[in-house]
C-alpha cells in the first residue's frame, strides 16, 4: 500500500502481508521461535526482548547471521558497566574472513565518472584480498600495525580495507579531496607502516592532480616504509618519497592463497575519524566483533538485504557509511560503488545508476532527498526502478515533504529513514520493513540499542529530550587513540550522565514514531558528515586577513545551516578576507567544509576561560532568547552577543529562503 498524499504522521506505506515472510526480520523471528524463544507479533516484543536480555540477543544473533568464532566458550559480555563492558571475551575471530567466506557471484561493480565499468567477483575479491595481504606481510606488517589509505570509492579501497583486516592490522582512511593538514592530523597519530594513494581523482568532470599536496603529506608521516600507488583511475602520476613505492598492480602480482589472523573479538578493527570543538581530530577505534555483529544486523534486518542484492550507498571513503556498504558483502550481496561525484552532471545520474544495475537497495542523504523534491525529478518515470525495493536515508532528519515526494516520484519502495553515527558505526534507531512507514517519522529502535530520551536532569521523557544509551552495545568504541586512560572518551559520552551515553542529538518518542531534532552540542554535522569545528579553524585562522573565526551549524526548516563568522585583522578588505577563507578551506580541508555564509563581526565573544561560545550561538540561530543562551557574567565580552543576537533574528525571519 502507498499513499504518497499522507500527511504527517500518517502511514505512507505498509509492506503486502504476502512479503512478511520474506524480510529478514521475519526470519530471525523465526529462528528465535525455533530455538525457544517466546516472543509476540510485533517488532516491539522483539526489541524488549533484545534489550532486556542482551546476552541472548547477541549470541542468538551471531549464530543467526553465521558468524564463527572460536576460543573457550564464556559469558557474552563482561559485568562492567560502560564504557568498560567487554563483550565475547576470550573468543576469536577475523572481520575480513567472516565477510568474505561462503559467497559467490559478482562481489562489485564499480562505475567510475566516466561511465567505465568494472565487475569484481568473490572468487577474485578473495584472490585480490589475499595477494594484497601477502603484500603487506612481506613489507614488515603485522597484526596491531596500521595501514592508511587517501582513496575514493573504488575497489582498490574494498581490498585494502579487508587484506589489512586479515592480518589483523588495523585500517584507517581519508578520501582524496581532503587537504593536506586535515590528512596528517589523523594519519600523523597513528604512524602508519603503509599507505595506499591515488596521486589523483576524478570530479565533477575534471582530473584534480594532488601531487604537490600528497608530497607534503608524506613528508609529514616518517613512520611510513611503504607506499602503493593507485594510479589506474587517473592522469596522475605517484610521488617521489622517502619510502619505498610500487604500482597496485605490482603489490597484487606475486599472487597468495587467503590466509586470515585470528584475532580477540575486541581487537581493533579500524580508526575512524570524527572531529570535536577542539583539539586534534578524535580517532575512534572499533573491534573486529563489535563492528561485525552490528553492521552485519543493520544490513540484514534494519536495510533488509538479501543474497544477490545489488546495493548502491552514496558515501565517500571518510563517512562510516561507506564501512557499512563493505559490510553488505558479509550477507551476500553486490556492492555498487560509484566513484567521483555521484550527482554529476545532475541529480539523475544516481537514478540512472539504479536502474542500470537494478539495485534493489539505495542508500542516500536526507539532503539528496530533499534536492531531488526541489528539482522536481521523477525517476520512477524516467528510469525502471523495478528492481528498487529498498531506499534508506540518513545523514540528517528527512521532512515530510521529502518522504511524499518518495512515495509520488519513487514509487512503491520501502523508505527507511535512521540515524545513527561514526562513534557507533551502527544506527541507534532506523526501519523495519513489516511496521508501517509514517510521514515525518523514523520507525523503531534498532534491535539490542536501549536508546531513551532524557531531560536535563537524566530522568527519561517521552518527549524531546536528550538521546542517551542506557546499556552497553558491542561496537561501542573500544578507545579513542591516543586516549590511554580513556578521558577524552569518557567526556565525550559520559560526562553528562555517569555511566550513560550521551550521543548529542535530541530526540522524541511518541506513539508515531521517532524524530531526531538535531545535534545537542556545537559538533558540525552536514549531510551525514560530522566536521570538527578545529579543522576549520585551523585553516582559517592562519591567514594574515582573519584575526579569529568561529563556526556553528544549525537546522533551519529542512535545511542544515553552517554560517561563519570572522574577525578581521586591521586593514583587511572582507570581500578578499572572505575570498581567501573559501581558497583555504578548499586546499587544506575539502569543498565539503565550505560554510554557507562568512560573517565579518566586531569580535568572538568567549567564555572566561577563553573557549568559544559555539552553542550559545547555536541556539541563537535556533531561535531562542539571548538571556536564555548564555550567562553574561561568565562572557569576556558580552556586548558582543548582542551583534550575533541581531544577526540570528535576521536570519529567523529569512529561514525559508534558500540558503
Amino acid at each position: 500500500m502507498v499513499n504518497p498524499e499522507a500527511g504527517v504522521g500518517e502511514v505512507a506505506w505498509r509492506l503486502e502481508p504476502s512479503l512478511r515472510a520474506q524480510t529478514n526480520v521475519a526470519r530471525f523471528t523465526a529462528f528465535l521461535r525455533a530455538r525457544g524463544v517466546e516472543l509476540g507479533e510485533d517488532y516491539d516484543d522483539l526489541w524488549q526482548w533484545s534489550v532486556d536480555e542482551p546476552e541472548k540477543f547477541w549470541s542468538e544473533w551471531a549464530d543467526f547471521a553465521g558468524v564463527t568464532m572460536g576460543g573457550p566458550g564464556g559469558p557474552v559480555r563482561s559485568a562492567d558497566p560502560m564504557p568498560g563492558t567487554r563483550w565475547f571475551p576470550g573468543r576469536r575471530l577475523n572481520c575480513a574472513r567472516e565477510l568474505l567466506a561462503g559467497h559467490e557471484g559478482t562481489a562489485i561493480v564499480a562505475l567510475s565518472e566516466r561511465g567505465e565499468r568494472t565487475e569484481v567477483s568473490f572468487a577474485d575479491l578473495r584472490a585480490e584480498v589475499a595477494a594484497f595481504a601477502a603484500h603487506l606481510r612481506a613489507h614488515g606488517v603485522g597484526a596491531g600495525d596500521r595501514v592508511v589509505g587517501i582513496l575514493p570509492n573504488i575497489p582498490e579501497a574494498v581490498i585494502a580495507l579487508l587484506a589489512t583486516a586479515s592480518i589483523g592490522a588495523v585500517w584507517s582512511v581519508c578520501a582524496p579531496e581532503f587537504g593536506p593538514g586535515a590528512i596528517v592530523s589523523r594519519f600523523a597519530q597513528l604512524e602508519p607502516k603503509v599507505l595506499i594513494a591515488v596521486p589523483g581523482y576524478e570530479l565533477g568532470g575534471t582530473d584534480r592532480h594532488r601531487e604537490a599536496e600528497l608530497a607534503e603529506v608524506l613528508g609529514s608521516l616518517p613512520s611510513v616504509r611503504h607506499v602503493v600507488w593507485v594510479t589506474g583511475h587517473t592522469n596522475a602520476r605517484p610521488v617521489d618519497s622517502v619510502a619505498e613505492s610500487c604500482g597496485w598492480a605490482d603489490a597484487l602480482r606475486a599472487g597468495a592463497e587467503p590466509a586470515f589472523v585470528d584475532v580477540d573479538f575486541d581487537h581493533p578493527l579500524w580508526v575512524l575519524f570524527s572531529s570535536g570543538t577542539t583539539g586534534v581530530p578524535k580517532g575512534i577505534v572499533h573491534g573486529h566483533g563489535g563492528a561485525l555483529l552490528e553492521q552485519l544486523k543493520l544490513c540484514s534486518i534494519h536495510d533488509d538485504i538479501r543474497p544477490g542484492d545489488r546495493v548502491l550507498t552514496i558515501a565517500s571513503t571518510s563517512w562510516v557509511v561507506w564501512n557499512g556498504l563493505v559490510a553488505a558483502l558479509g550477507v551476500g550481496a553486490t556492492i555498487v560503488l560509484l566513484d567521483g561525484n555521484p550527482t554529476y552532471p545532475g541529480l539523475d545520474r544516481v537514478w540512472q545508476v539504479a536502474d542500470g544495475e537494478r539495485v534493489s537497495v539505495l542508500g542516500v542523504g536526507a539532503g539528496f532527498v530533499h534536492a531531488c523534491a526541489k528539482d522536481r525529478l521523477e525517476p520512477a518515470r524516467d528510469h525502471d526502478l523495478s528492481a528498487l525495493r529498498v531506499v534508506t536515508v540518513t545523514g540528517s532528519p528527512l521532512s515530510a515533504d521529502g518522504y511524499r515526494w518518495v512515495y509520488r516520484s519513487v514509487g512503491d519502495v520501502w523508505l527507511t529513514s535512521q540515524s545513527g553515527g561514526t562513534d557507533i558505526a551502527s544506527i541507534f534507531v532506523g526501519g523495519v520493513p513489516t511496521l508501517p512507514v509514517r510521514v515525518g517519522y523514523i520507525q523503531a529502535p534498532a534491535l539490542g540499542v536501549r536508546v531513551e530520551s532524557w531531560d536535563a536532569d537524566g530522568y527519561p521523557t517521552l518527549g524531546r529530550g536528550e538521546l542517551v544509551v542506557s546499556a552497553p552495545l558491542p561496537s561501542m568504541p573500544l578507545r579513542f587513540w591516543g586516549d590511554p586512560e580513556g578521558e577524552r572518551y569518557h567526556d565525550s559520552y559520559f560526562s553528562t550522565f555517569p555511566g550513560v551515553w550521551r550521543h548529542g542529538d535530541f530526540i522524541e518518542f511518541s506513539k508515531e514514531g521517532i524524530v531526531i531534532h538535531g545535534r545537542s552540542d556545537s559538533t558540525l554535522n552536514r549531510n551525514g558528515i560530522r566536521l570538527g569545528s578545529a579543522d576549520i579553524y585551523a585553516a582559517v585562522e592562519r591567514l594574515p586577513q582573519i584575526a579569529e573565526a568561529m563556526i556553528v551549524g544549525v537546522e533551519l526548516g529542512t535545511d542544515y545551516y553552517m554560517p561563519l563568522f570572522i574577525v578581521l585583522t586591521p586593514g583587511a578588505d572582507a570581500e578578499d578576507a572572505r575570498a581567501a577563507v573559501r581558497a583555504s578551506i578548499r586546499t587544506n580541508l575539502s569543498p565539503r567544509y565550505l560554510p554557507d555564509d562568512i560573517v565579518v563581526m566586531p569580535g568572538i565573544p568567549h567564555t572566561k576561560t577563553g573557549k568559544k561560545l559555539e552553542v550559545p550561538v547555536k541556539r541563537l540561530l535556533q531561535g531562542a532568547p539571548l538571556d536564555e543562551v548564555v550567562d553574561r557574567g561568565a562572557v569576556d565580552d558580552a556586548a558582543l552577543l548582542d551583534h550575533f543576537a541581531v544577526f540570528a533574528r535576521t536570519k529567523s525571519s529569512t529561514a525559508g529562503a534558500s540558503l
